[in-house]
């Protein structure tokens, strides 16, 4: 019930103060499981693709947002669960574990399940190298992947920065990748990592960045 409130008032009011130009919706299928894997620029990506998205989209969120106290604890609480977010803790390795039992759970019941395969934001506007984790639920939940790529939310609010700006940000929604018999007669890991570096390229060629050949560091994000 919160879900239905916050989004019928908040796509467009983002809309109004943010412009986005949104390209691709039709991408993304009306039914069924299915998972956006995006590019990742700010904190605030989870906040515009769920507002621009034609179904709902669930994200993963730090459980530190919704482990706060008094008045505004429980209005950001209500804030994360009113867009659709779970907690997960991050810093728990089994909890990271059972992140992506969650993820296969959303995707069971045929809702759509949004990912960030690098793993932590970029904050030198290069595209990292994605982690396998993408290709498990995609491989395993036998769902599409829409590639999404983000430009201009890093300019929404910028690393360090405590309130959100005007910026014009784009999101594009790429055709769905289908992964089914991937991997069959090849070593999962390798298909995996195939599939994964699959669905980066797409990514990339919508965020138009340059690739940084690594993995994000993440450590970095504080």
């Amino acid at each position: 019930m919160f879900y239905e409130v916050i989004h019928s008032a908040l796509p467009p009011l983002l809309k109004a103060v943010w412009r986005p130009r949104v390209f691709g919706v039709g991408n993304v299928p009306k039914n069924g499981g299915v998972i956006l894997a995006s590019n990742h620029l700010s904190f605030v990506d989870s906040v515009v693709i769920p507002s621009v998205a034609p179904r709902k989209v669930v994200f993963l969120a730090k459980s530190d947002y919704f482990n706060g106290s008094g008045v505004r604890g429980t209005a950001q609480r209500l804030w994360f669960e009113g867009l659709g977010m779970l907690p997960v803790d991050r810093d728990d390795t089994q909890a990271a574990i059972d992140s992506l039992q969650t993820a296969l759970q959303v995707l069971g019941r045929g809702e759509a399940f949004g990912i960030y395969p690098e793993g932590s934001r970029s904050r030198d506007g290069r595209i990292y190298r994605g982690r396998t984790g993408v290709a498990h639920l995609a491989l395993t939940a036998g769902v599409p992947v829409v590639p999404v790529g983000l430009q201009g939310t890093e300019h929404i609010q910028p690393v360090g920065s405590t309130y959100p700006r005007l910026a014009r940000v784009t999101v594009k929604f790429g055709q769905p990748l289908d992964f089914t018999g991937r991997a069959d007669g090849v070593p999962l890991g390798r298909a995996r990592r195939e599939v994964t570096d699959e669905i980066m390229t797409a990514i990339q060629a919508l965020s138009e960045q340059e690739p940084a050949g690594v993995y994000n560091d993440r450590a970095i994000e504080a």
